[in-house]
């Protein structure tokens, strides 16, 4: 008669999508698992695994710690992402973006640095990370001698002698 043995249906992505509306403060922390569209005024922080979707009227400020960031609103703050982040026309992005794809579309504004190197492993040591930037210096100059040998012409240099 009533079968007690009826298995919970499963909870999916499409059902895992949260709406922060416009016209509404928040301060504090998020953490969020599956899909975040934030209308809102946010002062805090971000954390997720997820995506997040920065809505038009959003005005964002804090840091960002997600899988991916889809933004058309203003983030004041650092931007951390595994997958990428993606700033449309209307975005206003000032902080930093470390994500290892990043894309601004025609009209955003952007303001800092732009990291799009892999992400390191959790393992790596602090000593390893310091070399990073070191290693691409040498071997950009390693490039740079190669095109000028290449080429013919050298590098002079002004006589700063007095």
């Amino acid at each position: 008669m009533w079968d007690t043995k009826q298995s919970k249906p499963t909870q999916t992505d499409a059902e895992n999508f949260t709406i922060l509306g416009k016209n509404v403060r928040f301060t504090g922390v998020i953490y969020f698992e599956g899909t975040l569209q934030l209308d809102s005024q946010f002062e805090g922080e971000i954390h997720s695994t997820g995506i997040l979707v920065v809505g038009e009227n959003a005005d964002v400020q804090g840091d960002l710690s997600v899988g991916t960031l889809v933004s058309s609103g203003k983030i004041q703050g650092a931007i951390t992402a595994s997958e990428k982040v993606q700033l449309l026309k209307t975005a206003v992005q000032i902080g930093n973006v470390q994500a290892p794809m990043f894309s601004i579309e025609a009209g955003a504004y952007f303001k800092g640095y732009a990291d799009r190197g892999p992400m390191p492993p959790a393992d790596d040591t602090t000593h390893q990370m310091k070399q990073l930037p070191d290693q691409a210096i040498r071997q950009h100059a390693r490039n740079h001698r190669h095109s000028e040998e290449e080429s013919g012409y050298e590098q002079l240099s002004p006589n700063l002698a007095t």
